[in-house]
């Protein structure tokens, strides 16, 4: 029997806690500016840029009192009221991002401390699935604007979520307690054309494969077992291992541990019907100018890089970017494995 039963009205439940937190300045929202980015190398992939111009007076906490011991801020062990929506199962909770630059941004987060390096454990895939699979059922029962399925796109995805994790020094992580990020997909459309050629990419099998950086996907559904969704992950998880051991030059590992810290940096991805690892080498690149004399400042990629998405925070990045799209190939080029040479380790294992 299934631990985690997501409420049937979660997406209710997520913009209701959404709107009121906003509207009493609980949380911050970032409005951004959006266009969509050709990448060459990747056929038929478009990746969406934004920028937040307000990003950059982002509140900060008060300053450290040097007189006393310095403990890092744990945002998700007390989470304030206005920001919690529910407990999911007996080991996890979901809770408001309070800095959205996406409307209804949430976060499933573990009750118990756990570490953000350690590989993730069955019960992490299974609430992550839960709240996916609230939202499918929603969907399939009538959209949450109001409108039948019927009324719009029948098959379309933009009602699902898309799950990400970061894990790792160089995977965009940024709390160290354990938690994984949930975006309405409807809501990362916000400000695109409906004619737009977006679409999230790891749902994206055949183009997922092209992308210059490794990542390695299997196909998943919201009846797959918990059991069945945890074993893929490892699978996935270590062959993301044994691709960085061949790019470092490394003798492939031979017994890859199933718990504990993480061997690699990683970012994980999940959909209704996909589960992506890429394995990560770098946060980021820097973006320089169209003629290549100055460097402009630098790209830094979360597991968001895996629904084919950025964020600059500077008005020059973004100017840079749409300027010259090939730059964002570079960053991409960077952040992981190369696509060829991961292919030709498979090919000799």
């Amino acid at each position: 029997m299934t631990r985690f039963k997501a409420p049937s009205n979660l997406h209710e439940l997520v913009r209701a806690t959404f709107s009121k937190a906003l509207s009493t300045n609980e949380l911050h929202y970032f409005p951004t500016q959006v266009t969509v980015l050709h990448v060459n190398s990747i056929p038929s992939s478009k990746f969406q840029l934004r920028f937040s111009p307000s990003l950059a007076n982002k509140p900060k906490g008060p300053p450290p009192d040097p007189s006393q011991p310095r403990k890092p801020f744990d945002p998700f062990a007390n989470p304030p009221a206005s920001l919690f929506i529910t407990d999911l199962g007996p080991s996890h909770f979901l809770v408001l991002n309070k800095f959205a630059v996406v409307p209804e941004h949430f976060i499933l987060a573990t009750k118990e401390y756990k570490f953000q390096t350690h590989v993730l454990e069955e019960a992490d895939l299974e609430a992550t699935l839960a709240c996916i699979d609230a939202y499918e059922q929603a969907r399939k029962l009538g959209r949450p604007d109001g409108e039948t399925s019927s009324s719009k796109e029948k098959e379309s995805q933009e009602d699902g979520l898309f799950a990400f994790f970061n894990g790792g020094n160089h995977s965009g992580a940024s709390q160290p307690h354990r938690h994984i990020q949930l975006l309405p997909i409807s809501r990362m459309k916000d400000g695109l054309e409906d004619d737009s050629p977006w679409d999230v990419l790891a749902q994206q099998i055949e183009t997922l494969k092209k992308t210059p950086f490794a990542a390695f996907s299997e196909s998943i559904s919201t009846e797959t077992s918990p059991a069945d969704l945890h074993a893929a992950y490892l699978r996935l998880y270590k062959q993301a291992c044994q691709a960085v051991a061949q790019h470092s030059g490394t003798t492939p590992i031979e017994d890859i541990p199933t718990s504990g810290e993480a061997k690699i940096s990683y970012n994980m991805a999940m959909t209704k019907n996909t589960l992506v690892i890429c394995p990560r080498l770098s946060e980021g690149f820097e973006i320089r100018s169209s003629d290549g004399s100055e460097a402009i400042g630098s790209l830094a990629l979360n597991g968001t890089v895996l629904a084919g998405t950025a964020l600059v925070k500077s008005e020059a990045e973004w100017d840079a970017l749409k300027e010259s799209p090939g730059e964002l190939l570079a960053v991409l080029k960077s952040i992981g494995v190369p696509r060829e040479e991961a292919r030709d380790g498979q090919n000799k294992l």
